[in-house]
C-alpha cells in the first residue's frame, strides 16, 4: 500500500508472528491503521515471499451476535425449510444453503479440492494459495467466540456439524497469517491472548504523522508555516478533546476541505481563521469537542 506508512516495529511483530504459527492482535484507539495493517501485510508478504497470496485480505467483522463457526461458514437453517417444504419430495441438499466465510475460504484456498467447489460453490485457485485473514474488532464478540476459536486457529481446521463427516484442513504448501484487530472495549480471555503474538499501535506523531499526511495527500499538503501550525492545531485538539480525539482520518479530511477551500492561497488572516471555524466540525464529530476545542481555533 503506497499510502501506508508502518510504525517502528511493525514488520518485526508480523515476521515474528509467522515464525511462531501465531495470530497477530492488534491493540490501539481508531484511527491507528489496525485494519489497513492488514491489507498492508498482504502485499508486504506477496513482495517477501515466493508463495502465492490470495489477492484480497479475507475480513471478518465481528459482531456482538458472532459464533466462533462464522468465521468458517454460515448455515441458513430458515432457507433450507422453506425449500424443502416448497420441493416436497424432492432431495434438498444442505451443501446448498452453508457459505464459506472467511477463515473457511482461506483453507480451501490453501489446499483447492474439487469438493469445495462442488459442495460450496466457491471459485478456487488452480494451485493452493496462502491467505491474510482478518477478524476485525473482536473484542465486539461474545467471550466463548475467542474461547472457542483455540483449537482452529493453532490447527487451522474445522468442521461443519450440518454436513457428517465433513472436516477440512490447511494444505501443507500454503500459509494462512491471521490478524486481529481490537478496540480494547473489553478484556479477552488469558487463554486466547496466551496463543497471540501482540502489537501496539501507537497514535502516529512527529515526523511519522507529517509522513502519514503527505502519502494520502499525495503531495497536495504544501510545506511552510501554515502546515506546521495546523499539524500543531490537530495535536493541541487531540489533547483537549474529551469524548472522541480526532484521528488521521479527520485530519485529512480536514486538510482536504481546507485546500478545496483555498485556504493554502488566502493571505487575509481573519479570512483563515474563519476558514478553520467553519472547518472545524470536519476535525471534531462531537457537541462536546468542539466546546472543548473551539477555542484553539478562536
Amino acid at each position: 500500500m503506497p499510502n501506508y506508512i508502518p510504525a517502528p516495529g511493525q514488520e518485526h511483530a508480523l515476521n515474528a508472528a509467522i515464525r511462531l504459527r501465531q495470530p497477530l492482535l492488534l491493540t490501539g484507539e481508531p484511527g491507528t491503521g489496525k485494519t489497513e495493517m492488514a491489507r498492508w501485510a498482504l502485499e508486504y508478504l506477496g513482495a517477501q515471499n515466493q508463495a502465492a497470496y490470495w489477492p484480497q485480505v479475507l475480513r471478518f467483522n465481528t459482531k456482538t451476535t458472532s459464533k466462533a463457526s462464522d468465521l468458517f461458514y454460515t448455515y441458513d437453517a430458515l432457507s433450507h425449510f422453506q425449500a424443502a417444504n416448497l420441493r416436497g419430495e424432492r432431495a434438498v441438499r444442505t451443501e446448498e444453503f452453508i457459505e464459506l466465510q472467511p477463515f473457511g475460504k482461506a483453507i480451501a484456498y490453501s489446499d483447492p479440492r474439487p469438493e469445495f467447489t462442488e459442495k460450496f460453490r466457491l471459485q478456487l485457485p488452480e494451485r493452493p494459495m496462502s491467505a491474510v485473514v482478518l477478524i476485525d474488532e473482536v473484542d465486539k464478540a461474545p467471550r466463548d467466540f475467542t474461547n472457542d476459536l483455540l483449537d482452529e486457529m493453532e490447527n487451522f481446521r474445522f468442521a461443519i456439524k450440518e454436513l457428517p463427516g465433513f472436516q477440512a484442513q490447511k494444505g501443507e504448501q500454503a500459509d494462512i497469517v491471521v490478524v486481529l484487530t481490537s478496540n480494547s472495549e473489553k478484556n479477552l480471555p488469558d487463554a486466547f491472548l496466551r496463543r497471540c503474538a501482540f502489537f501496539h499501535l501507537e497514535f502516529p506523531r512527529g515526523e511519522r504523522l507529517r509522513q502519514i499526511v503527505e502519502a494520502h495527500l499525495a503531495g497536495a499538503a504544501p510545506a511552510g508555516a501554515r502546515y506546521d501550525e495546523l499539524i500543531a492545531l490537530f495535536e493541541a485538539a487531540r489533547d483537549k478533546a474529551v469524548r472522541k480525539k480526532p484521528a488521521t482520518a479527520e485530519l485529512i479530511a480536514w486538510l482536504n476541505i481546507l485546500g478545496l477551500g483555498g485556504y493554502w492561497q488566502e493571505n487575509d488572516a481573519a479570512r483563515r481563521k474563519e476558514m478553520l471555524q467553519l472547518n472545524l466540525p470536519f476535525l471534531v464529530k462531537t457537541k462536546d469537542d468542539l466546546e472543548a476545542v473551539k477555542s484553539l481555533f478562536g
